[in-house]
């Protein structure tokens, strides 16, 4: 009996919110995918956006300590014509990385056209047709209250799908000098 030389990997997929957070995890041994989990992380009954943050990063943290993922990848957040709610959303998305970055876990970031392409075949895709999609690429049959959920879980299959195919297009970040370096113009 030969024994499989497919590493196993798991990815933490993050959909930030400011007032649902949704999040999926994956395993990955060589090419084939399993669901982990999906959920989401109620937000909307916080009225004090510094309060949200908090929680988001304390639930992240959690997931993190929970599943021990090996990377973690986040739907970047897309160009909208209120500035107040793109500012929200990085925050959101910030405090997330953040949380893998204090635990030296690998970031990656995918625009949600690529997220929804890589899924479905469709970058103008639906959050139905991507829900319904990934429930026969994962093989589970509920249906979360939530598309939110099977929003972050879409990006962690995006991430698991562009690192079997495209190694060299990806962003990512193993720590925070990393990211300091790449992201310079933004800071400060």
């Amino acid at each position: 009996m030969q024994k499989s030389t497919d590493k196993e990997r798991i990815i933490l997929g993050i959909d930030p919110g400011t007032a649902v957070l949704g999040y999926g995890i994956v395993r990955e041994i060589g090419k084939q995918l399993s669901l982990i989990s999906l959920g989401i992380i109620k937000l909307d009954h916080l009225s004090d956006h510094g309060l949200k943050l908090q929680q988001i990063f304390q639930k992240t943290t959690a997931l993190i300590e929970q599943y021990q993922p090996d990377c973690m990848a986040l739907e970047a957040p897309f160009y909208g014509k209120n500035i107040q709610v793109m500012l929200k959303l990085g925050r959101a998305q910030g405090v997330a990385m953040a949380a893998a970055l204090n635990r030296d876990i690998p970031i990656f970031e995918y625009a949600p056209r690529k997220i929804k392409q890589s899924v479905t075949g469709n970058g103008n895709a639906g959050k139905e047709q991507v829900a319904a999609m990934l429930k026969t690429l994962l093989k589970f049959q509920e249906t979360p209250q939530f598309l939110d959920a099977t929003d972050g879980l879409a990006v962690a299959v995006c991430h698991a799908f562009q690192n079997n195919s495209q190694r060299s297009s990806r962003k990512g970040y193993s720590g925070w000098n990393d990211f300091i370096r790449d992201n310079a113009d933004r800071l400060g």
